[in-house]
């Protein structure tokens, strides 16, 4: 091999490993709270068409404390978060916060229920197993599955904030409990007559398997989310480096752009600016 042949070839490893770097550097890792994943999945998906140099992953779920820690050390560029956020803590500690989207919270029933409406009331005596058939409600002869999340979990808060009958209600021990937003999303949808806290983003992924029920005679439809007609609400936060990293900063871009905002409502949110 002649010199100048060695020094093209060196040239060109040297530059075929900075290249590579170059791109597997366009990382982002996301984790944090289930409740505000099936929205950021559907932004992520969205963005990886604008950007499919880019790679984005999405862990399964991570606690309070835990999603800000990995933030801090740099195991993920982003934390999903949603409602008890300490935002003046967080930008203390050198993060930033970034609201994108409110989307209600709803109580999800499979597709085979064909009730629109409950009340406050009703809801209750699902919860307790004082009405444990459909038929008792006017509708099919059908026994009641209820599902519940964690009482610690975004969407029971929510519920038992804005529900007065349920807010001290002792949940029997033979509901269900889906610890994570996706299970909820998986048993309602599998579930012949069952019921449990949701959120429209999962209703509209649900492709139809999961219907939401009206409180009150209320839909929890994007403009009565915004006018607050419909109150039952979480928040959609992602937390960040205040000074994030350009992948991030871009992928944040997008989701404030006009393509980013067509994704988010049409995945069941109301976009926040």
């Amino acid at each position: 091999m002649g010199t100048l042949t060695f020094i093209r070839n060196i040239t060109f490893l040297f530059a075929f490993v900075a290249g590579f770097h170059a791109h597997s550097a366009e990382q982002i890792a996301i984790d944090g709270s289930t409740g505000v994943m099936p929205l950021v999945r559907a932004l992520a998906d969205a963005y990886r068409g604008h950007k499919p140099e880019v790679t984005i992953h999405i862990g399964k779920g991570l606690g309070t404390k835990a999603r800000i820690a990995a933030l801090q050390e740099g195991r993920i560029q982003i934390a999903m978060a949603s409602h008890g956020l300490d935002v003046d803590s967080i930008v203390k500690r050198g993060m930033a916060v970034h609201e994108i989207a409110k989307v209600a919270v709803v109580f999800g029933v499979n597709a085979s229920v064909p009730l629109t409406n409950l009340s406050d009331q009703q809801i209750c005596d699902i919860y307790s197993n004082s009405t444990t058939n459909w038929k008792e409600l006017g509708s099919l002869d059908v026994p009641i599955v209820p599902i519940t999340r964690p009482d610690s979990e975004v969407d029971t808060i929510v519920v038992r904030h804005h529900i007065a009958c349920l807010a001290d209600l002792k949940i029997p021990e033979t509901v269900r409990v889906a610890p994570k937003s996706g299970e909820m999303a998986q048993q309602l949808a599998a579930t012949p007559g069952a019921i449990g806290m949701t959120t429209m983003t999962v209703v509209e992924q649900s492709a139809g398997g999961i219907k939401p029920v009206s409180l009150r005679g209320i839909a929890p439809t994007p403009d009565n989310v915004r006018s607050r007609t419909y109150n039952l609400t979480r928040d959609s936060f992602l937390v960040t480096q205040a000074q994030p990293p350009a992948a991030v900063t871009d992928f944040l871009q997008f989701i404030r752009s006009a393509a980013g905002q067509k994704v988010i409502a049409a995945n069941g949110a109301v976009p926040t600016n």
